[in-house]
């Protein structure tokens, strides 16, 4: 959420650097930098429209997609990158359905390292915190989230990230945030054929090859200095 082009570089290198192979292979199967905004925003072909997330719920993810990826230098806003596309596939999935989660209890709550332990599917969860944090907005700013300023979004976002906001009748808000945050990167930083990172625009970012790995034999050659990449994708291969 860093409006400095140099700090949100280093934020995205740093969120992608553990993840960013692995979300080639591991994601649900539904589900140089992009020019300044001013430039030649990415390509946004018309939306296709909504699998899972409801016009309320659609609103509040493309209003936090925005604020997390703004258009700037490096790339476009996120929703012209499609991340608000990427979460709402991945809920319409056997991820969001919660296919492969523990659901038998107990449910007690757990510690920080013990992963998530709500009994709700990840689309329950999201069903259940959006119109929470919209009430928790309309009591805090008097409007719902995607119709508040760019200062009030910071604020509340970081409210919920810190636990200082309350989902009155919501889930533990930083299990929301936690998994929202999640998926704002996946889609970032996916391939491209989930719906988010359009033009590759992600791994353009952090110089990622895409799916197949050959710049080995690159490591000593650029070593110290940019490689130029043209990143490959699945749907580029199939």
């Amino acid at each position: 959420m860093d409006r400095d082009p140099e700090g949100r570089r280093a934020f995205l290198r740093g969120a992608v650097v553990s993840g960013a192979a692995a979300m080639t292979t591991t994601l649900p199967a539904t589900a140089a930098a992009q020019p300044a905004a001013g430039k030649a925003a990415a390509s946004a072909p018309a939306a296709p429209g909504y699998v899972f997330l409801s016009p309320e719920e659609g609103a509040f993810i493309e209003a936090v997609v925005d604020h997390m990826i703004p258009a700037d230098s490096l790339t476009a806003k996120g929703t012209d990158l499609g991340l608000h596309t990427y979460i709402d596939r991945a809920l319409a999935s056997g991820w969001g359905k919660g296919e492969r989660l523990y659901r038998q209890g107990p449910w007690k709550q757990g510690t920080g390292n013990q992963g998530y332990q709500l009994p709700m599917t990840p689309s329950e969860l999201y069903r259940a915190a959006i119109p929470a944090a919209n009430a928790a907005c309309v009591k805090a700013y008097g409007k719902t989230f995607d119709k508040i300023t760019p200062e009030q979004r910071e604020a509340f976002l970081v409210g919920m990230q810190q636990g200082k906001v309350t989902l009155e009748n919501g889930p533990p808000v930083r299990t929301f945030f936690g998994m929202l945050y999640q998926n704002v990167m996946e889609g970032m930083f996916a391939d491209p054929i989930y719906g988010g990172n359009r033009d590759k625009a992600g791994w353009k970012l952090v110089n990622f090859p895409g799916v197949i790995a050959t710049n080995q034999q690159n490591i000593d050659k650029f070593r110290d200095r940019k490689m130029p990449t043209n990143p490959l994708g699945i749907a580029d291969i199939s």
